[in-house]
Formats: C-alpha cells, sequence, structure tokens
C-alpha cells in the first residue's frame, strides 16, 4: 500500500487543483509541503517577505480567475502574511493562505514560533481553521477551495502543524468534483423588469466592476451596451474591458454621465468610497444592481431591481430579453464632447515641459511606449497620486492587462504583482507604475524577479514624498503641522542596479521615452527612475483623497 504525507497531500490537491506556481518564504515548519511540490512539478517561488507572497498569490488568483496560493511559515511568517489576506479579502480574491506550526504534542508549551494563528484571520477571509490530522488534508483542502470560489469569491486560511504534513497517510482518496463550476443566472421577472426600465430610460448608464473579468462577462457587456447605445464606465479589474476606441467606452465623464442619468445598471461594483456611498447618482435614477453576493445589493443606496448572478449569465439574459430602444446617439454624443474637453485639457499636462517632469507628461510618454506595436502590456499600479493620475492616461487595449490593490488600497503589490503576471505570461511586457513611497515596501523583490529571470519594467515617479498624504495634509493643516510626509530622492535605479538589474535616472522630459526603450531592451529587471514635480497634482486640480 502506498503511503503518503501531510505534506505530499497538501501537494497533490494544489496540483490537481491545477495551481502551478506556489510563493512561499521558507521555514521549516512547511518543509514537508515543499518536497510534495517538487514531487508534482509545482514551481515554488520564494520573495524576501511573507506579504510579498500573499500579494503575489493575489495577482496569480486575478490573472487565472482561480485560486492562488501562499505558503508561510508560523508565527512572524504568519502574520507577515496577514496584510495581502487582508488586501485579498477587500478586493474579493480566492487567496489561499497556509501556515505552518508547531508540532501538535508540542502545542502550548512554548515551541518556537508558537502562537494563536486561526482567530487572526477571522474577520478578513471566508474560512479560518487548523488541519487536525493529515487523513484529513484532502478534505479540508477541498473545502478551501470551494469556500474560496463558491459565490462572491474571497480568501481562506489553514494552519497546518508539522506533525501532521510529517507523518503519513495509507492509499488517502482524494476527492474529485468537489466543487462546482455552475453559473448562477438572476431571477427572470427581475431580469425582465430591468430589460424594461433600460428600454424606457431616456439616459441610462452603466458602470462595470471587477466581475466583468472575473465573471468572463467582456462580450456580454461589449453586446448590451451596443444594443441599448449606453455609455460604459469601467473600474477595479474592469478596466480594459472595452478597447479606448470604443463607440460605448467612456472614461473622463462619469460625473457627467451619472447626473444626467435616470437609469444606472450597476454590475459587480460595490457603493462604496469610489461611488460616494451611492451618492454619485441623481437622486431619482433608477439603479439596477447586478452582484453574485445578494448582500451587497441595496449597501448605501436604495436599489430599484437587485439581481443576484453572475454578471456573463445575467448580462446575457437581460440581452435576451431587451426589445427595441429610443435613438440614445444625441446623448452619446455630447459625452463623447465632454470626453474631448476632459482629454484638450489633459493634454495640455501630458505634454508639459517642466522640470521637475509632471506626472501626466510621464503618463503619457510611458502609455505610448508600451502601447508600440505589437506590444501586449501589463500594467501593475502601486502607489498614489502618481498612479492616480496615470490612470487617467494609460491605455488599455485588452482586458486583464491592468492590476491595483482595490479597494484597500494597500502599497507594496508593485513587485510581487508583477512576479505573478509575468510567470503567468512571460509574453507581455510588464510595467510596474512604481511610486517611490510604495516602492520601499516590498522593492526588494525585485531581486526575485531577478532571480527567477522574470524581465519587467519598473517605472518609478519620484517626488521623494509620500505625495497623496502629503498634499492634502499640507492644505488643511499647514506645512509646519505636516511631519512624516516627504522622503529622499533617493536613486532607485541604483538599487534595482545593485541587485543586479538595469537603471536609469530621468531628469527631463524628453529623455522618459528613450530610457523606457533602454529599459525594454535590457531584458532585465529595469528600473527608470523619473524625478516628478511634487506640486504638480496640486497644480493640475488632480488631487484626490477619499476617508
Amino acid at each position: 500500500m502506498a503511503t503518503f504525507t501531510g505534506g505530499q497531500l497538501v501537494a497533490k490537491m494544489l496540483k490537481a487543483e491545477g495551481i502551478r506556481h506556489v510563493f512561499t518564504l521558507s521555514g521549516l515548519h512547511i518543509a514537508p509541503i515543499y518536497a510534495g511540490c517538487v514531487e508534482e512539478g509545482i514551481q515554488l517561488v520564494d520573495t524576501r517577505h511573507e506579504q510579498a507572497a500573499a500579494h503575489a498569490a493575489d495577482a496569480y488568483a486575478r490573472l487565472t480567475r482561480g485560486p492562488g496560493v501562499a505558503l508561510v511559515t508560523a508565527g512572524p511568517g504568519v502574520t507577515d502574511a496577514l496584510t495581502g489576506v487582508a488586501n485579498a479579502n477587500a478586493a474579493n480574491v480566492p487567496l489561499l493562505l497556509i501556515g505552518g506550526a508547531a508540532p501538535t504534542f508540542n502545542q502550548s508549551r512554548g515551541s518556537l514560533q508558537e502562537m494563536e494563528q486561526v482567530d487572526l484571520f477571522l474577520r478578513i477571509t471566508k474560512w479560518s481553521d487548523r488541519i487536525p490530522s493529515p487523513e484529513l488534508v484532502p478534505a479540508y483542502l477541498a473545502k478551501a477551495f470551494r469556500m474560496m470560489m463558491s459565490g462572491r469569491p474571497g480568501p481562506v486560511f489553514l494552519e497546518v502543524a508539522w506533525d501532521v504534513l510529517s507523518n503519513g497517510v495509507e492509499d488517502p482518496k482524494l476527492p474529485d468534483h468537489y466543487r462546482t463550476q455552475a453559473r448562477g443566472a438572476g431571477d427572470p421577472a427581475y431580469v425582465e423588469r430591468a430589460a424594461r426600465a433600460i428600454a424606457e430610460a431616456k439616459h441610462p448608464a452603466v458602470i462595470a466592476g471587477s466581475s466583468i473579468w472575473w465573471d468572463d462577462a467582456v462580450a456580454a457587456l461589449r453586446s448590451l451596451a451596443e444594443k441599448a447605445q449606453m455609455p460604459v464606465y469601467l473600474n477595479g479589474a474592469g478596466r480594459g474591458c472595452l478597447p479606448p476606441d470604443h463607440p460605448c467606452f467612456f472614461q473622463h465623464t462619469r460625473k457627467d454621465a451619472l447626473a444626467a442619468a435616470d437609469v444606472v445598471l450597476v454590475v459587480g461594483t460595490p457603493l462604496d468610497f469610489r461611488l460616494g456611498y451611492g451618492d454619485a447618482f441623481r437622486e431619482d435614477a433608477k439603479l439596477i444592481q447586478i452582484d453574485v453576493d445578494p448582500t451587497e445589493i441595496g449597501r448605501n443606496r436604495a436599489v430599484e431591481i437587485g439581481i443576484a448572478g453572475d454578471s456573463r449569465v445575467v448580462l446575457e439574459q437581460i440581452a435576451a430579453q431587451l426589445g427595441a430602444v429610443p435613438d440614445r446617439s444625441v446623448f452619446l454624443a455630447q459625452l463623447r464632447a465632454g470626453e474631448a474637453r476632459r482629454l484638450d485639457g489633459l493634454a495640455a499636462w501630458e505634454g508639459a515641459t517642466d522640470k521637475p517632469i509632471h506626472h501626466s507628461r510621464l503618463a503619457k510618454e510611458l502609455s505610448q511606449v508600451a502601447n508600440a506595436g505589437d506590444r501586449d502590456p501589463m500594467f501593475v499600479a502601486d502607489g498614489g497620486n502618481y498612479v492616480a493620475m496615470a490612470a487617467k492616461t494609460i491605455q488599455l487595449r485588452q482586458p486583464g492587462r491592468w492590476l491595483d490593490p482595490g479597494p484597500l488600497g494597500c502599497l507594496g503589490v508593485g513587485a510581487p504583482f508583477a512576479i505573478a503576471a509575468k510567470l503567468l505570461h512571460p509574453e507581455r511586457q510588464v510595467f510596474v507604475i512604481q511610486g517611490d513611497g510604495s516602492f520601499g515596501l516590498n522593492g526588494f523583490d525585485f531581486e526575485t524577479a531577478i532571480r527567477f529571470g522574470l524581465p519587467m519594467v519598473v517605472v518609478v515617479g519620484n517626488d521623494a514624498a509620500w505625495g497623496q498624504i502629503r498634499l492634502p495634509q499640507v492644505a488643511l493643516f499647514g506645512e509646519e503641522k505636516s511631519p512624516a510626509t516627504r522622503l529622499a530622492p533617493t536613486r532607485y535605479d541604483r538599487i534595482v542596479e545593485a541587485m543586479g538589474g538595469w537603471g536609469e535616472l530621468v531628469t527631463e522630459p524628453d529623455q522618459i521615452a528613450p530610457a523606457l526603450e533602454r529599459a525594454i531592451a535590457s531584458n532585465t529587471v529595469a528600473c527608470v527612475n523619473v524625478m516628478l514635480d511634487p506640486d504638480a497634482p496640486m497644480r493640475s486640480g488632480m488631487m484626490g483623497y477619499a476617508v
């Protein structure tokens, strides 16, 4: 009879789930899983910080639209990963964190790195538990995957003690078909009401978020928007789901559209701070909200029609029910004219010759270089003002090409997100839109990227400050009462060079594009460190900070 350790069984379950990469930082508590992963052909990607391992697993899940896995040792290994799990929870990402623990026979005796771990995750995961014996490893892993992927996705934490991982099980039976792939349809009566409301509306609009990506609803959204002649505004992982030249795609006139819209279709987007807690809409606007989680529907704002279900299925249902709609070309033309006016205003900053360099000029140069020719760029956003301003300019031609932390606003995702992106899509050119402050959180994991041979271009917007905090803080309290918001004009390019990568400092606007081309040509981890004007967001009227 064949005998397998608990660690081997963990690896077998990961392999059965289709996991190809596991992100980790070594610790003896979890060594039996390492051995199992090597046997199963699962690549272990060891980072320089457990938070980075969790972030990388988060990005892996987002890009595969399946589970991502991080593996950390007991005690400080687990607590270091806590922020990554919290970020995944806020962004509804199916991240599995497996944490080691002391042998059960030594627990409560003062073992090395012993602490209560399961309770730490109860409020930021869909499930947190410990596996009590090696025989139950397969059943617990099956439940973990089922919990992560059912309904609204989210993270799970499992603690596994050393003896549970090292002891053997004879002829274990691995579960199969332990979770459904079925998609939830919307209530037909509510779908009919939604289709009728859209057909009767004078000025309907669409706010589409991350579920468009997660539910593979790009084609369904495009079809419905075209059929109903509705303007579409994208956020979160929904960015890029309509190309920049699509007649229904709008980016800079959301406030205008929502001020005029009598019916708004909100798909997979919570009514949180990004939509003014529901106040971004007209008071008399009818909201149609689609969400896989019924408890999200109607949060912060009354909803006329709430439909619980898979975004793709429900959008297809509405399109099938939608009859003739009035001609909305005038409404779309008005919004397009508004887009043109705002783009004209933005163009002045995108072409600015100021020194230090304006954030928008850097973003424009980056967008043009990244999208040149047949390049298929992936952008990882990790920062404050620089990222917020770049998002207004960067063009996304495909879905699934923009990664940002999500609503938790967690800094430090740059290197780990980019590592996962490059592992999964080595053919894509990965650009990290990196703030100088956020570089300090997990910047050492660019060494991980170098070590694993994962070329990427890190574009540091260096304003020598925590800019998104400093500017409003100074506006509120004055310069003298705004401590802890400035940084040194650090040579981040030299830091990456010291790790074995390539770097260049940019201080002139016309140096940006040539430096970016040289960075791409270096075929390694390249850092282009661009000195930015710390007051540009204030002067441009682009400063914003939500509380």
